[in-house]
């Protein structure tokens, strides 16, 4: 059988349970494939399994980093590459999972991310981002690469996308069509999940916050500001860590932020839900409402077994 496997879905659709019960079958490994998984003392508001949920199985590309680093695609692509690369030399099953698909697509692809040299350009353009709002740079970006504007809609992406212009002269969606034309560095089984109806996943999504809520967020949030992590790095704009910031300083109240986050949340899946639909080798596994875990994982192996033949 495929060696790698990559299981991708929008938030809260059940992927690293699966991903669990197909590394116990198929002698796997699970490599995360989540920006915010990442990064340690985020545990709640990242859904980060817990020991218990991770039933024995190796995981890797988790709590590789301080909340207040600067992590990037590059990063997790250079550092997650050797990892697949080892478990597959061992004999064993690859299986990455999760739902950040710029990150998934860069590591199977192989996609070179060297970095430009120290020019400034970065640094001048994060003074603009903050001395002219994210609108004007937002406008600037729909002007130089309109397909880019379209779907780079937080404030890290959109910079590097024009950077990569400045320093370059090639647009970021010019540069991602030259290195999609190279063969890629893995060739997975790809897996996707979704749910029918839509709702059914937008109240697995409201459930997950209000679990997140009784687990302790608001105290994992205001432990990592009373560990002197700053309220504007990268990692504290993520979904549920912003909103409930926001509540603690006083600009909203927690029930709005948990409204916030939940309307979100379900912006997010449905963007996560249209990056992957581009993908024209995945394999869907749709649940419907009187199907449970157990049906998906079936679903998940017929689909293996097929292609193994």
């Amino acid at each position: 059988m495929n060696q790698i496997i990559c299981i991708a879905g929008p938030t809260a659709s059940g992927k690293t349970a699966l991903a669990v019960e197909l590394a116990k079958e198929f002698h796997g490994e699970v490599v995360s494939c989540d920006s915010m998984q990442i990064y340690r003392r985020m545990d709640i508001g990242t859904a980060k399994p817990t020991r218990e949920e991770m039933q024995g199985i190796p995981h890797h590309m988790i709590d590789v980093a301080e909340p207040d680093e600067d992590f990037s695609v590059s990063r997790y692509c250079a550092m997650a590459g050797p990892i697949v690369d080892d478990i597959v030399a061992r004999g064993k099953t690859a299986i990455i999972a999760g739902g950040t698909g710029l990150y998934m697509g860069s590591l199977i692809r192989g996609n070179d991310f060297a970095p430009f040299p120290s020019t400034g350009q970065r640094e001048k353009l994060e003074q603009q981002a903050d001395e002219m709002g994210m609108e004007y740079m937002a406008n600037w970006l729909k002007e130089i690469d309109p397909e880019a504007a379209e779907r780079i809609h937080d404030r890290k992406r959109l910079l590097r996308a024009l950077e990569v212009y400045l320093e370059t002269g090639e647009t970021i969606t010019a540069h991602n069509r030259r290195t999609q034309a190279i063969p890629p560095r893995y060739s997975p089984l790809w897996l996707a999940l979704d749910f029918e109806p839509r709702a059914a996943l937008y109240e697995r999504i409201d459930l997950r916050v209000d679990i997140m809520l009784r687990q302790g967020l608001v105290q994992e949030i205001k432990d990592l500001l009373a560990s002197g992590i700053p309220e504007k790095c990268t990692a504290m704009q993520a979904i549920g860590y912003k909103e409930f910031t926001d509540a603690l300083d006083g600009r909203c109240t927690i029930e709005e932020a948990a409204d916030h986050v939940r309307q979100s949340s379900r912006r997010y899946a449905k963007r996560q839900l249209t990056w992957f639909r581009r993908n024209k080798a995945m394999h869907w596994l749709v649940r419907h409402p009187d199907e449970g875990a157990e049906e998906i994982l079936e679903k998940a192996r017929q689909v293996i077994f097929k292609n193994d033949k």
